[in-house]
């Protein structure tokens, strides 16, 4: 192994170690402050957020512009493409912010909810601090820098919980959530502006922005479509059913969703811009997606499967009875996103290697097969939406690994020949669970018996049946643990 190569590698697994820290440890603080909100406020609070949040995403979407995506898979940068950046997407969240202020009577309107037009008023501020901090984002992307990440993830993520908490205790409502999202936005940005030490200056190139515009524009309409698209059950949901069952469809999505953001995530969010630093030497990035579509696929599997099958005593024992109609969302959301690391990793690869334009294309097909799904499944019900939507995440593993085959020589059959250890025995594990979930007994204590004998069963299935993933893993443990023990040994002899 070269030297360039020893480099990345060592960046990767520091960046893995750094992201997990970051994501398991922010959203392990958010499981707990979700439970408390949870316990405290109604399923029409939640349903309420819910409503605005595609609003917001797609305005989200604008401001960055795919620029962030451009910093960070961009060869080289400097200061006029980072303040070109900055002040462009500045300007675009005030056009955003003035275009929800001047909509969100409407809005409220089709929705027949007049608390829609303050709500989303005040929770469109957010939108300035996304263009604060996108390009302090990037930069501690694109240098893989994610120890700074961790610091400020958690400390907006502990004033959100304080202030949410509090606020609901008081008897706020739906407004705790909207606060609580804003002070979390806020000491985000102040923590990136004062450990990141770029600062915007003067300058400012349309010439540079064309440029980087001609990848990032595609990334844009790409993360638009599917911005849209992930938001669409929301918005027929909130329109044909009540709030209150929006409300248990966002809590069914919102703990599978953190779990994915965790493993899925850290790993993707380190893969891209490792996956970028390597775009000419195909090869080796054959190598490091097949790791990543491996390695996240037998950590996310059983945390998917096994998550839906201890779906109902971990809503009793958490979130109380009041939520048990949240249940079947939750198992149909732990199945559509269990695919998740397939999707990603063949995404972020090429998106690495610059063809936006293939990402582009992928994204039309796959919002046609959802707009088909959905037509198809509304006459025959909210469950049958959710089994639709489960039905095109499988679809969708062969319609993202397709331009792979070519790109990579990474096919979708080799892809799934690689997951498939993972995939059987995870399946197995889950019936075993379901199994075990039918005895009699107090919600946490079928709860603890359920998730043991998972876990049980799935390590020793892996060590049993020598699953390749399960030894890489263990030795990539053993050997940053080994490194981090000559660091401190080495500091010790300074």
């Amino acid at each position: 192994m070269d030297k360039a190569t020893d480099k990345i590698k060592t960046q990767v697994v520091a960046g893995l170690f750094w992201k997990f820290m970051e994501r398991g440890g922010t959203q392990a603080v958010q499981l707990i402050i979700q439970i408390i909100l949870a316990r405290l406020l109604l399923p029409k609070d939640y349903g309420i957020i819910g409503l605005i949040t595609v609003f917001l995403s797609i305005a989200s979407i604008f401001v960055q512009s795919g620029f962030g995506s451009s910093l960070i898979q961009k060869k080289t940068v400097d200061d006029v493409d980072c303040s070109s950046v900055f002040y462009f997407n500045l300007f675009i969240s005030l056009i955003m912010y003035v275009l929800l202020y001047a909509c969100a009577p409407l809005i409220a309107s089709f929705y027949g909810e007049k608390i829609l037009t303050p709500v989303l008023r005040v929770q469109a501020v957010t939108l300035f601090f996304g263009a604060l901090n996108a390009v302090q984002l990037s930069l501690l992307s694109r240098e893989m820098k994610f120890k700074k990440s961790f610091t400020v993830s958690l400390g907006g993520v502990a004033v959100q919980g304080a202030i949410g908490i509090l606020l609901a205790w008081q008897g706020f409502g739906v407004w705790s959530l909207v606060f609580s999202q804003l002070c979390n936005s806020a000491v985000s940005t102040v923590i990136l502006w004062i450990t990141v030490g770029w600062r915007p200056r003067l300058l400012f190139s349309f010439e540079r922005l064309r440029g980087m515009f001609s990848y990032g524009s595609k990334l844009l309409l790409s993360n638009l479509l599917d911005t849209v698209f992930t938001n669409i059950y929301s918005l027929v949901i909130g329109k044909v059913y009540d709030k209150n069952t929006l409300g248990y469809y966002n809590r069914g999505l919102n703990i599978p969703s953190l779990v994915v953001t965790n493993v899925n995530g850290s790993i993707q969010g380190v893969i891209f811009p490792a996956l970028s630093a390597c775009q000419e030497k195909r090869e080796r990035m054959k190598q490091m997606m097949r790791r990543s579509v491996v390695t996240s696929s037998f950590l996310l599997f059983p945390l998917m499967i096994g998550l839906a099958a201890v779906a109902k005593p971990l809503t009793l024992l958490l979130l109380t009875e009041k939520w048990l109609p949240c249940v079947p969302f939750l198992q149909f959301s732990c199945l559509a996103l269990a695919f998740y690391p397939i999707h990603t990793a063949n995404l972020q690869a090429i998106n690495a290697i610059g063809r936006s334009d293939i990402f582009l294309k992928l994204e039309f097909i796959k919002k046609g097969l959802t707009v088909l799904a959905l037509l198809v499944s509304i006459p025959f019900g909210i469950y049958a939406m959710m089994a639709g939507r489960v039905a095109t995440s499988l679809i969708n593993t062969a319609v993202n690994a397709w331009p792979n085959k070519k790109l990579l020589d990474y096919s979708f059959r080799e892809q799934w020949k690689d997951i498939a250890p993972s995939f059987g025995l995870s399946i197995a594990m889950g019936a075993l669970v379901l199994l075990v979930g039918q005895a009699q007994m107090p919600a946490w204590v079928l709860l603890v018996i359920q998730v043991s004998v998972g876990a049980v069963f799935y390590i020793t299935g892996a060590k049993l049946f020598k699953l390749e993933c399960f030894t890489y893993l263990v030795e990539l443990c053993r050997e940053y643990t080994g490194r981090f023990k000559k660091k401190r040994r080495g500091k010790g002899h300074d």
